[in-house]
């Protein structure tokens, strides 16, 4: 889901960028990647993520949106440093900074943070393997 996420996040921005969001690189950031974290969720939730996702979908919205604001602001710090405060003002510089170092950032947190808070296993859904399930057996013995 990361790659599709990617797609319509960088999409989004650049259009927003060239359009009515020209002058302001980090307010199209903060809007690509709400269209994207929305994408990625039902992504997650329904293939990713789907043997653990919770039973309240609401709740486990919330814990993604917290979890992709702290991504957004990893990805429009690093925007920001090098559009505002080392100079860097091309698309191109945008783009490598916005799309590329904080993206690797954020996206880094962010995997941790779904394994850990939002998409936990919990106690409802054991991993535990049974004498009938050869995948799983194999797996615990590990």
């Amino acid at each position: 889901m990361g790659g599709a996420a990617f797609v319509v996040d960088v999409g989004v921005y650049n259009l927003l960028r060239s359009t009515v969001l020209a002058d302001q690189p980090v307010g199209a950031k903060v809007a690509s990647v709400a269209v994207a974290v929305l994408v990625a969720w039902v992504g997650n939730r329904w293939w990713t993520f789907s043997d653990r996702r919770r039973e309240s979908a609401p709740g486990e919205l919330a814990a993604f949106v917290v979890t992709n604001v702290v991504g957004l602001l990893i990805a429009a710090a690093c925007l920001l440093v090098s559009h505002h405060v080392l100079g860097f003002t091309s698309r191109l510089a945008d783009n490598v900074s916005g799309n590329g170092v904080g993206l690797v950032l954020g996206t880094a947190f962010r995997y941790v943070a779904y394994r850990r808070f939002v998409f936990a296993r919990t106690p409802s859904r054991p991993t535990v393997a049974t004498a009938g399930d050869p995948v799983l057996a194999s797996a615990a013995a590990r």
